[in-house]
């Protein structure tokens, strides 16, 4: 019985446009402007992607996860659909799969916030815990195997499940939004990597358009990313998990391109914390951690600028909204009992945005230039000591 007879064709099909209606009710991403006194002639902006349906750029990943396996022939009706995620993948897996009704599983570290898993179950999934990030793998891949469901695998095919040549991608929508602006063509845009997925689409899209932008990924401590970039050993993993849910890895992930990126810094975990926190107070809008960790990178990238007397401007991605995160990188015991103390870092990063100055040791700078050095770039500056500042100084302080 071939899948026509088994109506298998047409269930894809009326799925594959269900999914369509989607994303055609949805309106594209808000880009936020963001002026900084210490800055001018230097502009900021904010690709706000926390006002997706499902409050993430997960929604973006999700969506075409779905359609690349329905359009693969590996969703049929009835799979049930695994994912190893950190939380926000699984969200946005969790509502398509309701939308197509089908059951959803979700493998996810126990660290992930109470916020995420609630909305995992509101819509209809169910959580599969493991204790640190590097088990979530092999776990979702048992699980499916056991239930005969399908291993969606966001860290092997988030690169390919997305068109990075246009149709309504990130990146397109980025540059379109950015047309009529004073610096139309970005020098710089700056996010982080969790699957890989986003930076291959921008990187690729970038180079197949032409476009002079230069792509930053940050990265956060305890992930391999930057390691890998500097070193190109697929090898290379970190124990546990990055301080920083969606971004940040324990191994090397298929969807990570390193050529397609022009740069990577890596950030301490108190400094995308407090990049986090103060970027709510400058927008009136909580965003999530990996928001901070892109803010502080592209605080560095706009000091730079300044000192080499340079004009431009400088988009960041905002991945999720502060919302799911009130209970612990927005709650002061939570961080007190985790060990951190941002007072140092929240006035080094305000002093920052009054004077457009970045100072730091050269020692420290030389030793934590892995990435830049590793491409035949300029040295770039290092990422601040985690405790404070020792090598580091930040004018105004």
């Amino acid at each position: 019985m071939d899948n026509t007879e088994r109506g298998t064709r047409g269930w894809v099909s009326q799925a594959v446009r269900r999914i369509e209606r989607d994303f055609q009710r949805s309106a594209d991403t808000h880009l936020m402007p963001l002026e900084l006194p210490g800055f001018p002639g230097i502009a900021f902006y904010i690709k706000d992607e926390s006002t997706h349906p499902t409050g993430s750029l997960k929604h973006r990943l999700a969506r075409s996860l779905f359609l690349y396996a329905l359009c693969n022939g590996w969703i049929r009706q009835g799979t049930t659909i695994v994912e190893a995620s950190s939380g926000s993948t699984a969200v946005s897996e969790a509502y398509f799969a309701r939308m197509l009704g089908l059951p959803f599983v979700a493998v996810v570290p126990r660290s992930t916030s109470s916020a995420k898993v609630a909305l995992i179950e509101f819509y209809g999934g169910r959580c599969h815990y493991v204790e640190s990030a590097d088990q979530v793998y092999e776990e979702a891949q048992r699980l499916a195997r056991e239930c005969k469901g399908h291993y969606m695998d966001q860290f092997t095919y988030a690169e390919r499940a997305t068109d990075w040549r246009g149709n309504n991608n990130i990146a397109q929508s980025i540059f379109e939004q950015m047309g009529s602006e004073p610096h139309p063509v970005p020098a710089w845009i700056v996010l982080g990597a969790g699957t890989g997925g986003t930076s291959a689409t921008i990187g690729r899209y970038i180079r197949y358009n032409g476009h002079a932008t230069q792509l930053c990924v940050v990265d956060p401590e305890n992930s391999v990313f930057v390691d890998y970039y500097a070193g190109r050993d697929p090898g290379v993993t970190a124990a546990g998990s990055s301080g920083v849910e969606g971004i940040g890895r324990p191994r090397v992930e298929p969807s990570f391109i390193p050529d397609v990126i022009d740069r990577m810094l890596r950030v301490p975990t108190a400094y995308s914390y407090a990049a986090m926190r103060l970027l709510a107070t400058l927008t009136g809008r909580r965003f999530g951690g990996s928001t901070g960790t892109d803010f502080h990178g592209a605080l560095q990238l706009a000091c730079e600028m300044k000192a080499k007397a340079q004009t431009g401007s400088i988009v960041m991605l905002a991945c999720d909204s502060g919302e799911r995160y009130l209970d612990t990188y927005y709650d002061d015991e939570w961080m007190k009992a985790n060990g951190h103390d941002l007072r140092a870092a929240m006035a080094a990063l305000q002093a920052v945005c009054r004077t457009g100055v970045w100072v730091h040791g050269s020692a420290e700078g030389a030793s934590r230039d892995e990435a830049g050095a590793a491409k035949g770039k300029e040295p770039r500056s290092a990422a601040p000591a985690m405790n404070g500042a020792s090598s580091w100084s930040y004018a105004g302080t």
